[in-house]
């Protein structure tokens, strides 16, 4: 099964939340239309896609999002520049 791990953020990188789904493009939609409007992303508008890896491992992909959720700021922040140096909006690239 496929699964993703990925980091959003608002406009000015200030906030950002990690999450796991199956299902990239679809729950990027949902967090870009904000279709939950009380949901955290929606709320401090955090939108842009900067951070994403895949595993076929739905219990690795849990496992992984659970780790970077523990980890500090900057540690998170390295992570994304790793695969993001300019924390650019990934979103055009996973499009099908």
């Amino acid at each position: 099964m496929n699964m993703y791990v990925y980091i959003l953020t608002n406009a000015t990188n200030t906030a950002i939340y990690v999450g796991v789904t199956k299902d990239l493009v679809r729950r990027m939609y949902e967090h870009r239309h904000n279709l939950d409007p009380n949901a955290h992303t929606a709320k401090y508008a955090i939108h842009k896609l900067v951070y994403y890896e895949y595993t076929n491992e739905p219990y690795a992909a849990i496992t992984r999002e659970k780790q970077i959720k523990s980890w500090n700021r900057a540690r998170k922040n390295k992570l994304v520049e790793s695969m993001n140096p300019k924390w650019e909006d990934l979103y055009e690239s996973i499009l099908p």
